[in-house]
């Protein structure tokens, strides 16, 4: 499994209907089974941090002239690069709902 696809399922991302939140899920006060959002947010970001790392690597070991593919270099560019927008949207979004409750109490 490739490191976006388990950012993106640790974030819920792409499971259309699917809620994370539920009957004993630490937002409902049901008990404290589960993972934080802070830890989920961290765990994400350390991801994005790591996937990009790996394309850094594999970027300088081709410009090195080290035996990697070509296309391995480009689909580790382009799945931290992937992984960067998923993660600005994300940052996007918080943002938005963010003033949404501002606005709300103001």
């Amino acid at each position: 499994m490739t490191r976006l696809n388990m950012l993106t399922q640790s974030a819920g991302v792409g499971q259309v209907g699917q809620t994370s939140i539920g009957p004993g899920s630490p937002s409902q006060g049901g008990g404290s089974s589960g993972v934080s959002f802070g830890d989920t947010l961290k765990k994400a970001l350390a991801e994005v941090s790591d996937t990009q790392q790996v394309a850094k690597d594999q970027v300088g070991a081709f410009l090195r002239g080290e035996p990697v593919e070509l296309h391995q270099v480009m689909a580790a560019t382009e799945e931290a690069g992937i992984a960067l927008e998923m993660l600005i949207e994300v940052r996007n979004k918080f943002t938005e709902a963010y003033r949404t409750v501002i606005n709300m109490q103001g």
